[in-house]
């Protein structure tokens, strides 16, 4: 396959190193017309898919798992960059499992278990939602629970 230039938009460039993680691939390449080096990403496109508590499916959105946990973050101490890593952590869990359907309450396990290890306050506030707390009696032990 080749890729064009952005620069020149020569058709011939060739790679120059690569390197792979287990989201996607990065290459370094290089145009054999004008030598101006760039990078291009590749990432394969198996959708992965959450199947909601009601049965119902939708695509995995980083940008929804991103809006909760910025909720269950909000004026801790946790940086953007803290929070990115959680959701690289948590798409690459799910992925993993080999299953292209994955239930919504194990992906908020899984983001669970990554707030665990950063702040137990974000860690309660993700647990009220995704548990759906309706007794106070089920939040001290879910507190309780944290500290045995």
């Amino acid at each position: 396959m080749t890729m064009n230039c952005p620069f020149c938009s020569f058709q011939d460039t060739k790679v120059i190193d690569s390197r792979v993680n287990e989201l996607e691939v990065r290459r370094r390449r290089e145009c054999t017309k004008c030598d101006n080096r760039f990078t291009t990403y590749e990432k394969a496109e198996l959708e992965l898919v959450v199947i909601k508590k009601d049965g119902s499916k939708e695509s995995f959105s980083r940008d929804k798992l991103r809006g909760g946990l910025i909720k269950a973050c909000h004026k801790r101490p946790i940086t953007p960059e803290q929070i990115e890593l959680m959701i690289v952590r948590v798409e690459q869990k799910a992925r993993r499992t080999g299953k292209w359907e994955i239930k919504s309450d194990i992906i908020g396990r899984l983001v669970m278990k990554e707030l665990m290890k950063i702040d137990k306050v974000a860690y309660l506030r993700f647990a009220s939602v995704c548990k759906a707390f309706d007794d106070p009696q089920l939040f001290k032990k879910e507190l309780a629970m944290m500290y045995d």
